[in-house]
């Protein structure tokens, strides 16, 4: 078994404390962010010193290549998108507080996907369509590291997919500017060029993160085994339990709990760095 450790900055004295609390036998240089320390054993202490040090930590049993997989699919808001795009519409209707109380709320699975998103829709109402193009150019950030990733991701053959319970007019454009493959969203209701509050059509939500992953990787003639998934709220752990290797992106606790590995240091770019 492999230690990976990942940091912006990792000092030689951790990765060698690091190595003797594993029983490591050897520290191999991945790139400057990232040490993989060889023949290592899941001990007592490492989380607590990676926690400490603010280092990401992943015991990976066997070193998979990249190439081996399929197809990668992410979240958009706080996972591909380093904003909750919906914050950020809210926010030009007066009316964030509201909307990123209920985010919150939902992202710790207090509150079920499908309803929050209908309330926090509801508060839009009325708001000018051009908002949401003005969100786009002037609020949309990408996770850092995200387009390394997915240009490692496509060099290895993956196919790539965004699978967001926000909205088309954000994903779409994602979609062209980075290349993805597929792209599944909700689509808001406008008439008149305003808002009215509502989503078209069946909400995607946890369960319908699940089933589109589910759909496109049978589409593709994948195995479980060849899918990655990453996510960072309650509402994407039905959509992680469709992959083979699920990756907890900054994420909340229990999704951290049920995924296969978790980044809350680094960058997207750090999700290569798990596999060959």
């Amino acid at each position: 078994m492999n230690l990976i450790i990942q940091g912006f900055e990792i000092a030689n004295h951790d990765l060698r404390e690091l190595a003797k609390l594993a029983g490591a036998n050897q520290i191999e240089r991945i790139t400057g962010e990232a040490f993989r320390l060889k023949n290592a054993s899941q001990r007592e202490h490492i989380a607590e010193y990676c926690a400490g040090a603010e280092l990401d930590f992943a015991f990976v049993e066997q070193t998979v290549p990249l190439g081996d997989f399929g197809l990668v699919a992410m979240d958009m808001d706080s996972t591909l998108l380093a904003i909750e795009s919906i914050d950020e519409v809210a926010d030009m209707h007066g009316v964030k507080p509201q909307v990123s109380e209920i985010t919150l709320r939902t992202m710790r699975g207090e509150i079920v996907f499908a309803e929050s998103l209908r309330q926090r829709t509801a508060l839009l109402q009325g708001l000018d369509q051009d908002a949401l193009q003005r969100v786009y150019d002037e609020r949309v950030r990408l996770s850092p590291g995200a387009e390394k990733m997915l240009q490692h991701m496509k060099s290895a053959g993956l196919k790539t997919m965004v699978i967001s319970g926000g909205f088309t007019f954000f994903t779409d454009r994602i979609k062209t500017k980075l290349g993805f493959d597929y792209t599944a969203a909700n689509t808001l209701e406008i008439v008149n060029g305003k808002l009215t509050g509502k989503v078209l059509g069946e909400i995607i939500g946890s369960q319908g993160k699940a089933d589109v992953l589910k759909h496109v990787r049978e589409e593709l003639g994948l195995k479980r085994e060849q899918v990655i998934a990453i996510g960072d709220g309650a509402n994407d752990l039905r959509m992680l339990e469709e992959a083979g290797v699920s990756i907890a992106y900054h994420a909340k606790p229990i999704v951290q709990e049920k995924a296969t590995y978790a980044i809350n240091h680094v960058g997207l770019d750090g999700v290569v760095n798990l596999f060959g």
